[in-house]
């Protein structure tokens, strides 16, 4: 399955970039996801494969918290990715007339080179949280890997750095779905102006894929994070002596 993802993410890149057709803002911004597709799946299946294959579930210290980083990187990125794809659809909808002039080139790589600085600076700013907390010499995470919400419950943790990691992942989070929200009520609103029934299909069938997309990326968010999970799988944590 693993190796399936990442092929099937590498021909969408190659499909893109080889096709003058598939030249637009929205396929830009889908083989950027494909790659960050790519990296979220190799920062976590790789380590698990090798666990599995050599039956020893121990991380140390230092790769738990290389990969509680690159984690939430790719994460936020997808995250905001998904509200530039919001954006555009937006835009293509409500602005059709003025869609290339606004969705140019410059714009498009901008909107991503900003996605990867915050996505970046906060994954940081996790990460060095992360350093001030206190283990043992030796924790146990119920997950099979290093994920961020089950590493800031280890038992020794700092109360208020896991309020403050909380509250900036929350901030990031949720600020890029009130963006998709936004765009989203902006969309409805300009389709159901829409006279024919043919122009609402076509309108609709603009978004409905990157809809999709989206519902499926929160939905195993909130399914995660905010709802009770119970989980047999364990990985030791080894902190330098």
């Amino acid at each position: 399955m693993y190796l399936i993802t990442v092929f099937g993410n590498l021909l969408t890149i190659l499909a893109v970039s080889s096709d003058s057709h598939l030249h637009t803002p929205m396929s830009f911004f889908l083989s950027n996801l494909s790659f960050l597709d790519i990296c979220f799946t190799s920062i976590t299946i790789p380590k698990m494969l090798v666990n599995i294959q050599t039956q020893n579930k121990v991380i140390s210290y230092e790769d738990c918290l290389t990969q509680i980083y690159f984690f939430l990187l790719f994460a936020q990125l997808g995250d905001f990715l998904l509200t530039v794809m919001a954006y555009d659809c937006f835009i293509a909808i409500c602005h059709p007339l003025h869609y290339t002039v606004i969705m140019n080139p410059l714009l498009c790589g901008l909107l991503v080179l900003i996605s990867w600085v915050i996505g970046a600076l906060n994954s940081l700013l996790q990460a060095l949280l992360a350093l001030q907390l206190s283990f043992c010499t030796v924790s146990e995470i119920p997950h099979f890997f290093c994920e961020f919400k089950e590493v800031i419950q280890l038992p020794r943790s700092n109360t208020f750095l896991n309020t403050m990691m909380y509250f900036a992942v929350g901030l990031f989070g949720g600020g890029p779905f009130a963006g998709i929200c936004y765009s989203y009520s902006k969309i409805v609103s300009s389709i159901g102006g829409i006279s024919s029934s043919q122009g609402k299909y076509k309108a609709f069938s603009t978004c409905a894929s990157h809809l999709c997309t989206v519902s499926s990326f929160y939905c195993t968010v909130f399914r995660v994070y905010f709802t009770p999970a119970i989980t047999h799988t364990h990985t030791q944590v080894q902190q330098p002596q």
